[in-house]
């Protein structure tokens, strides 16, 4: 008879070895042990920053067969799943939401595999496990953002509550230029980011496309000047450090796509996409000079050129930004699960759901009817 599985709360990726974790994770880069460790140990993802790990695993004996990336969470930055109204909730009733549990990947609204199992068994004994420990920990509720379909499907039969939103994604057809994607748009889009582009190269905008090994040190020190100054510029601290993206470009070079935008030979701004064998990522932006529209150019029609020239099925555009449809990102839906401990606040939570999901349904519906795409192919 098979002993059941032992359960194990780690405090820093580093207590698990990375070949152990990554034979769960896949190949999405972002649940990695690389990226996950790079946010540790840079201290951007820490006690200190509100992010303190407690990576929840399912040994078999020796045999890593299940592993959820998790947080206890002092607040609700960085997770691109809105709860603020909830934890005022607790406020005005003299109660605390903090500590909360989230299971996310930091400041990343990448959907992906939270509950990473060796199979279908390992994944009802990996919630099981995930539930038992949030009940025996003193926290208000248990949050996981993003998650799969397959994990969603999952959470939803353990009790959880679905919550639902939408993203923006941009999917390849086969197109064999960019001029041929443009081609399938209805003539205003067409013409809008046709106008656009032509906007940015005639303020003297080139673009250079560095990948892995490619990125020299002058490029990072640059990257990280337009990074901090575009944050700065709105009176914001940035979320992530020069030791982090020094640490990705040691660990995950092949996962990298730096675009840098110059003028006059000068450079003026870059934004840093995370790719793998399905997906360009489009995740980090800045810039040192303000050249209109630039910013649609760097982080949207860059990377879909070069999901185009690559073969690349798809280019996740991140969080919200229903203007990302003119510009050929189609919505799509993303979910989070959520378990309340106080049964009044979840009776309240699920009505709340249950109204904002027919709102949601509303607005997918809304959206899909002013598709930019050509309904003549």
């Amino acid at each position: 008879m098979t002993e059941r599985p032992t359960t194990l709360v780690l405090d820093s990726l580093d207590q698990v070895a990375a070949g152990d974790w990554d034979a769960l994770a896949g190949d999405q880069p972002f649940v990695r042990h690389a990226f996950l460790r790079a946010l540790e140990v840079s201290g951007c993802a820490t006690a200190r920053t509100g992010w303190r790990a407690r990576h929840l695993t399912l040994w078999q004996d020796d045999t890593l067969v299940g592993a959820v990336p998790l947080y206890e969470k002092s607040h609700s930055r960085g997770e691109y799943v809105f709860d603020w109204a909830w934890a005022e909730a607790y406020s005005r009733h003299g109660e605390r939401y903090y500590p909360k549990l989230v299971s996310s990947i930091p400041f990343s609204p990448i959907p992906g595999a939270r509950l990473m199992a060796r199979d279908d068994d390992s994944r009802r004994a990996l919630i099981d496990a995930l539930m038992e420990y949030s009940r025996q920990s003193q926290i208000s509720s248990l949050h996981m953002l993003f998650p799969c379909e397959t994990d969603t499907r999952a959470l939803a039969a353990a009790g959880l509550q679905i919550r639902h939103a939408v993203q923006f994604h941009w999917c390849n057809a086969g197109w064999p230029d960019f001029e041929a994607f443009l081609d399938s748009l209805v003539r205003d889009k067409r013409k809008k980011i046709r106008q656009e582009r032509r906007r940015v190269r005639e303020a003297g905008v080139r673009f250079r496309r560095l990948q892995g090994a490619e990125i020299t040190e002058a490029d990072w020190n640059l990257f990280m000047r337009c990074y901090v100054n575009t944050y700065h510029q709105r009176g914001q601290h940035p979320y992530l450090n020069q030791a982090f993206f020094f640490e990705l470009a040691r660990t995950m070079p092949g996962n990298l796509l730096l675009l840098v935008a110059e003028r006059e030979a000068r450079p003026i701004a870059a934004a840093l996409d995370i790719c793998d064998e399905q997906a360009l990522y489009g995740r980090y932006w800045g810039e040192l000079e303000h050249v209109p529209l630039l910013h649609f150019e760097a982080c949207y029609y860059q990377g879909i050129e070069w999901c185009i020239d690559h073969g690349i099925g798809r280019f996740e555009g991140g969080a919200q930004g229903e203007h990302k449809l003119a510009r050929g990102l189609l919505p799509v839906r993303t979910t989070s699960a959520h378990w309340i401990r106080d049964e009044r606040f979840a009776d309240a939570v699920q009505r709340y759901l249950e109204r904002e999901s027919a709102g949601i349904a509303d607005y997918f519906d809304e959206l899909e009817a002013h598709t930019p795409f050509r309904i003549d192919e």
